[in-house]
């Protein structure tokens, strides 16, 4: 009975903790308002540059083809993904704010896997795309349409979201035992840290369900891109090397989201260490830098009717005022 009435206790005393505090942000107070800039100008262009090019597609009806919807689709991706983590921490650096609310906590943390599941899912469906143009350019426009897109798209978003309800419930039914993150954003691993209980189950399903998925849409974008490879070989040399500029520019970019996906990685595994705890502020934004910048601008010079297409509205819209 006493064991029971202490459990009881210790259940309501930990459970009841309303308030986690970001380390990562009290260690950026020194040099806020450098960091308060940097952040919001990153924030600024991310807006800018993916707000400009899903504007040009929507309204230039010659843009109106899957490979460019599936471009809008990234970016707004992207633009998810950065509003996630930018405008919580713009506000809590100027304001010198270093508390999120445990609900608050726990809904970043499952936002950004979800956004990771979408950029994966996105990019599963381009090079699919892509191989479709190349392999069936015949019958190409009635495989693949807007409309097919879409359904592909919502298809994803629906599994996605599915994948990742179960984190933010596994993690709820954890007692949690302290309220110090060291992160400036609240991710798994650092509410795992937290807790005084197991958390093998939350670490099986999480691990499983990422790398699992990962691997799946990983071996089916490398089996897209090695049959328009074999294609390649037996089609026109003009072609050809449209073909890949294409799959050149999709990797590029996967590329860059994955490697944002290794700082991730390598913080993780360097949580134990002594290391300053600003280097593992600047592996964990950096992870939100590259990919949601560098999409759209690598996307905006290297795809030469889109580029043309900005210029063409930019000119018009912007410069003719």
């Amino acid at each position: 009975m006493f064991i029971c009435l202490n459990k009881l206790k210790m259940e309501t005393e930990f459970n009841t903790s309303k308030n986690f505090v970001l380390l990562g942000v009290e260690e950026m107070e020194r040099f806020k308002y450098l960091y308060f800039s940097l952040l919001l100008l990153t924030y600024f262009f991310i807006l800018l540059f993916s707000c400009t090019i899903i504007f040009v597609v929507v309204f230039d009806e010659s843009l109106h083809e899957p490979m460019y919807t599936l471009i809008a689709i990234l970016l707004l991706n992207g633009i998810f993904g950065s509003t996630c983590f930018y405008p919580k921490l713009i506000t809590d650096v100027l304001l010198s704010s270093k508390e999120i609310s445990r609900v608050g906590c726990f809904t970043q943390a499952s936002s950004v896997i979800l956004f990771a599941y979408c950029e994966i899912s996105t990019f599963t469906i381009m090079a699919h795309d892509t191989y479709l143009a190349v392999g069936n350019p015949l019958r190409y426009p009635k495989l693949m349409t807007n409309l097919v897109v879409l359904k592909l798209i919502m298809g994803f978003l629906i599994f996605n979201i599915i994948l990742t309800l179960p984190v933010p419930l596994l993690s709820a039914r954890l007692l949690i035992c302290g309220s110090h993150i060291s992160n400036v954003y609240c991710d798994n691993p650092s509410i795992f840290t937290l807790s005084c209980v197991d958390t093998s189950l939350n670490k099986l399903y999480g691990n499983v369900s990422f790398v699992s998925y990962l691997m799946v849409m990983t071996l089916f974008i490398a089996h897209s891109y090695l049959r328009i490879l074999l294609i390649c070989l037996k089609i026109s040399k003009d072609a050809c090397k449209k073909a890949i500029h294409t799959l050149v520019t999709h990797l590029l970019n996967f590329s860059i989201f994955m490697a944002g996906g290794l700082f991730l990685f390598v913080r993780y595994r360097l949580g134990n260490t002594n290391l300053p705890l600003s280097f593992h502020i600047i592996l964990s934004i950096l992870s939100f830098i590259f990919t949601p910048l560098l999409t759209p601008l690598i996307y905006g010079m290297r795809m030469q009717t889109l580029k043309i297409k900005i210029i063409h509205h930019l000119q018009h819209n912007v410069f003719v005022r």
